[in-house]
């Protein structure tokens, strides 16, 4: 690369790497992402957020090629856990904004296609007529 390439690419590399923290100073809107229901996750949250695709992929090869179920990667586990209710007080859907997946996929306009199939919230039991 002759020298005044190289210049200009080390230029743009330092504005990109000096003014990421601006722009994040600046107000650039950053996901909100509610904490799970329980004491702990199955993992710790920073390897979470960054394997939680691996560990489903495994879990669902392992479930359907090998006929091997466990509950510790589940991804009805992850669903139950980190629930957020809606106005009514029922678990919301992943056709909600506000639904735990989408806050980050959403953000990251990367496409959630596990609740084509799978659901994407805890099963709803309502009984008629209880009484508190």
């Amino acid at each position: 690369m002759n020298r005044p390439r190289r210049s200009a690419a080390m230029l743009v590399l330092a504005a990109v790497v000096l003014g990421t923290p601006l722009l994040i100073l600046a107000g650039v809107p950053v996901p909100e992402i509610q904490q799970g229901q329980g004491n702990a996750c199955v993992e710790d949250t920073e390897f979470m957020r960054r394997n939680h695709m691996n560990l489903l992929l495994h879990q669902r090869d392992e479930t359907v090629l090998q006929g091997m179920r466990s509950e510790q990667h589940s991804l009805k586990g992850c669903v139950s856990c980190h629930a957020i209710e809606g106005a009514d007080s029922l678990p919301l859907t992943a056709a909600s904004p506000q639904h735990f997946c989408r806050s980050c996929h959403d953000y990251a306009a990367v496409k959630i296609d596990c609740f084509g199939c799978h659901a994407s919230r805890p099963e709803v039991v309502v009984t008629a007529g209880a009484e508190e």
